[in-house]
C-alpha cells in the first residue's frame, strides 16, 4: 500500500478542495447578500424642507413611473413605445447611467436614496421577500412625508419591506410581475390620482423585466410586446393628469443583456432612459445624467429636503426654478454634501481627505469619498497579496523544474486546452457574459458548470491518455498521471481566485468588491469543485482501464 500513498494523498486532497471550493463559493455569495453600508448605523441627519413644499409649490404632484428593466434603446423605439416618445419630445430627457450590481433591489435603493450601492445601505443583491431590509438612509418617501406631503406607492412587494411604511400614506403591493400585476398596479394608482390627495405617487411597472427573464429576453418579440403594453399604461396614467400642474418622471432601474438577465457591469444594463415632463420642467434633450441625480431632483421639485445620504446633483437645467429657489437649493446641497463627507470620514477612519472644492461640492465630495475608500482598500491589499503570490510561484517553479519531462508539457497543454474548451462553450457557443448578468440561479450555474467540466475535462483526459499511452503503463502510473492532470487544471483555475483574494479579500466585508474580478473567481471556484470531483472519477476510470489493459 505504501507505493500508493501519493494516490491516496491526491484523492484526499481533491476531496478537501471540492468541499473547500463549495463552502468558499457559498460563503462568498452569502457575504455579498449580507453586505451593509458603513453608514448603516450612522445615517446622516436630514435637513429642513424648502418653503415651497407647502407655499406656492412648483408642482401640484410628482408621479414617478419606474419601468423595471426598460432598456434605453427600447425606450427610443417609437414603433414599440410611441406615447413615451411623445412625452420625450414634450419634456426634458437624458440618458441615465448606474453602477453595478445592476439588480433591481440596489437600483430601487439608488433611485430613492440618491447614493451608490456602497453607501445607500439597500440590498446589493435581490433577496427573498422575507429577507429584504428596510432602508436606514433618508429617501424620497421619508423626505416627502416629513415635508407634510402625502405619499402613495403601487408596485412589487419588495417595496413594502424597503420603504419605512410610516412614510407611506397609501399603498398597493403585489408579489406578481406580469401584465396582470401591472394592470392591478395602475388601477390602484389611478384611484389616488383621481382623488387629488397625494403629492408623490410612485408607480412600479414590472412586466418588461418579466419578459426579459421568462419570455426570451430583449431579442424576443414578447419583450417589445410587454414594452408596448407598458407604453399604453403610461398613456393611461398621464391622461388622468394635468401637465400644466403635475409632473411626470419616467425611468428604469437597469437594462437587460440580449439573452435576458442583469446584475453585471455591461453597458446595456447600466444605461437607462430618463424623461421628465410637466410642471416645473424645462423641455429639451440634455447631456447624460446618473441615477443618483434622480432623488435630489425629485425632492427639489416637491420642496422636500435633499435626501441626506444623496451623492447626486440636482438637475438644475431641467427645472424652471426661480433665482431664490435655486439659491436655496444650492445652499442646502452644499450643507448636505459636507455633512455626508463628515459622516463618511468618521466611519471609514484612516487619513481624512478634504472635499475637492475646485470640482464643485457634489463632485468634490464624491471624489473625496471615493479616494478615502480606495486608500483604505489599497492599505488592506498590500498585506493580502503575500499568500496569493506564494500559491502562484511555487507550483509555477515546480512546473518549470519539470519542463524537460515531455509528459508534463503535454499535461500542461491539456490543462490549457481544458480552460479553452470550457470558455469556448461558455462565451462563444452559449454567449454568456463573465458577470452576474448571466447567472440565472446558483443551481443552474452549478449544473451548467458540471456538464461543461465533464465534457471539456473528459475530452482532454481521453486525448492525453491515448497520446501518452498511459493505460499500458500500469494502474499506479495511470492514477498518478490522472491526479497530476487534475492538479495542473486546478492550478490554472486558481489564478482568478488568487487575484480576487488580493483585490477583494477572501469574502466581501466592509467594502463592495470589484465585481468583474469577483465573478471570475466565483466561476473558478464552481469549476474547481467540479474539476476536483471529476478528476477523482477519471482517476478511478483510468485505473480500471489500465488494470483491464494489463
Amino acid at each position: 500500500m505504501k507505493k500508493y500513498r501519493w494516490i491516496f494523498i491526491g484523492i484526499s486532497s481533491f476531496l478537501l478542495i471540492a468541499a473547500g471550493a463549495y463552502f468558499w463559493a457559498t460563503g462568498l455569495m452569502d457575504s455579498l447578500y449580507d453586505y451593509r453600508s458603513l453608514l448603516h448605523d450612522n445615517p446622516p441627519a436630514p435637513a429642513e424642507a424648502f418653503k415651497w413644499a407647502t407655499e406656492d409649490p412648483i408642482t401640484r404632484r410628482v408621479v414617478f413611473i419606474l419601468v423595471d428593466a426598460l432598456r434605453d434603446d427600447t425606450s427610443h423605439n417609437a414603433e414599440v413605445m410611441p406615447y413615451l416618445n411623445e412625452l420625450r419630445a414634450q419634456g426634458a430627457s437624458a440618458t441615465s447611467h448606474s453602477k453595478e450590481p445592476s439588480y433591481s433591489a440596489p437600483g430601487y435603493s439608488v433611485i430613492n436614496i440618491g447614493a451608490w450601492p456602497h453607501l445607500s445601505d439597500g440590498p446589493v443583491m435581490n433577496l427573498d421577500y422575507e429577507n429584504v431590509p428596510t432602508w436606514t438612509q433618508d429617501n424620497l418617501f421619508s423626505s416627502t412625508h416629513r415635508a407634510g406631503l402625502k405619499t402613495a406607492i403601487a408596485g412589487y412587494y419588495w417595496f413594502e419591506k424597503l420603504i419605512p411604511q410610516t412614510d407611506v400614506d397609501a399603498s398597493f403591493y403585489t408579489p406578481l410581475e406580469d401584465d396582470t400585476a401591472d394592470r392591478a398596479v395602475v388601477d390602484a394608482a389611478l384611484q389616488w390620482l383621481d382623488s387629488g390627495e397625494y403629492q408623490f405617487v410612485f408607480i412600479h411597472l414590472d412586466q418588461v423585466d418579466y419578459a426579459g427573464h421568462h419570455e426570451g429576453g430583449p431579442q424576443d418579440p414578447r419583450w417589445d410586446a410587454a414594452a408596448g403594453r407598458v407604453d399604453g399604461y403610461i398613456s393611461e396614467i398621464v391622461s388622468h393628469l394635468d401637465l400644466g400642474l403635475d409632473t411626470v418622471l419616467i425611468t428604469s432601474d437597469h437594462g437587460q443583456i440580449d439573452s435576458g438577465g442583469h446584475g453585471g457591469e455591461e453597458e446595456i444594463v447600466l444605461t437607462e432612459p430618463l424623461i421628465l415632463v410637466g410642471a416645473g420642467i424645462n423641455p429639451g434633450q440634455y447631456p447624460d445624467t446618473r441615477m443618483i441625480d434622480i432623488a435630489p431632483t425629485v425632492t427639489t421639485l416637491l420642496g422636500a429636503n435633499i435626501p441626506a445620504t444623496s451623492q447626486g446633483h440636482v438637475l438644475f437645467d431641467m427645472l424652471t426654478l426661480s433665482l431664490d429657489q435655486k439659491t436655496a437649493v444650492k445652499k442646502a446641497l452644499d450643507a448636505q454634501q459636507r455633512q455626508l463627507h463628515a459622516a463618511y470620514t468618521e466611519v471609514i477612519g484612516g487619513d481624512p481627505l478634504p472635499v475637492r472644492e475646485d470640482m464643485g461640492v457634489v463632485t468634490g465630495t464624491e471624489f473625496a469619498i471615493d479616494a478615502m475608500l480606495l486608500q483604505t482598500k489599497n492599505n488592506e491589499r498590500q498585506t493580502r497579496y503575500t499568500w496569493p503570490v506564494i500559491f502562484f510561484v511555487f507550483p509555477a517553479y515546480a512546473l518549470f523544474r519539470s519542463w524537460n519531462d515531455k509528459s508534463i508539457r503535454w499535461l500542461l497543454g491539456g490543462a490549457v486546452a481544458y480552460v479553452a474548451l470550457f470558455n469556448f462553450r461558455y462565451a462563444i457557443l452559449d454567449g454568456r457574459t463573465y458577470s452576474l448578468s448571466s447567472v440565472i440561479g446558483i443551481n443552474e450555474l452549478v449544473l451548467y458548470s458540471a456538464t461543461t467540466v465533464a465534457i471539456a475535462l473528459g475530452l482532454v483526459w481521453l486525448v492525453l491518455m491515448l497520446k501518452l499511452d498511459i493505460f499500458k503503463k500500469g494502474v499506479q502510473k495511470t492514477a498518478e498521471t490522472n491526479l497530476l492532470l487534475t492538479g495542473i487544471v486546478l492550478y490554472l483555475l486558481s489564478f482568478p481566485i488568487l487575484w480576487n483574494i488580493g483585490v477583494n479579500g477572501i469574502l466581501v466585508d466592509w467594502a463592495l468588491p470589484e465585481f468583474p474580478i469577483l465573478f471570475r473567481a466565483f466561476l473558478s471556484l464552481v469549476q474547481g469543485m467540479m474539476v476536483a470531483i471529476m478528476g477523482i472519477l477519471l482517476t478511478g476510470v483510468g485505473a480500471l482501464v489500465a488494470k483491464l489493459s494489463s
